[in-house]
């Protein structure tokens, strides 16, 4: 606990040393002018020397090892509460025998493998079907007799008549 307070105070140290040389450096940058001196030209060098130093100082800020150790914690913890509330989302899925996420995908990739065998299927049906019609239509009509079906006179085709 001690540790942690002294680290704690030691890094708003740091961070209390960083924006204070930024504002130093502000006003530094603002007040170098004197008050006879001041056309628009002088405005827009105080405007950039105000924006260059908040620059440099928000960069000596974001490179400092005090804001990337606070910034690899945070990810860190991010990530470590990210995985605790999975785990425990999925034990309470668990225990109230609802499917989870994983449950759900391995379905669907099952699913998805049964749309494609059946595709693959209906077109080797569907080339089959293709193959024999031009098998038939290059052999020429058939008579009766050698396709095996004789027409009873009096019935109707069991076939929809189509009007093209």
């Amino acid at each position: 606990m001690n540790d942690s307070f002294e680290k704690a105070s030691q890094e708003a140290a740091a961070f209390q040393k960083i924006w204070t040389e930024s504002v130093s450096k502000t006003m530094l940058a603002a007040f170098k002018f004197t008050p006879d001196s001041m056309p628009p030209d002088v405005l827009r060098q105080i405007r950039s020397g105000i924006l260059q130093s908040l620059g440099e100082s928000w960069n000596e800020f974001m490179r400092s090892p005090q804001f990337l150790d606070g910034m690899r914690q945070w990810t860190e913890n991010a990530i470590s509460f990210r995985k605790m509330s999975n785990e425990f989302l999925g034990r309470v899925r668990n225990d109230l025998q609802a499917p989870s996420r994983t449950d759900i995908d391995a379905v669907m990739l099952s699913v998805r493998h049964m749309e494609k065998r059946l595709l693959d299927r209906m077109d080797e049906l569907s080339a089959q079907i293709t193959r024999l019609r031009h098998e038939n239509s290059s052999a020429g009509p058939a008579s009766p007799q050698t396709s095996g079906r004789r027409k009873r006179p009096g019935r109707k085709s069991s076939q929809p008549k189509t009007t093209d």
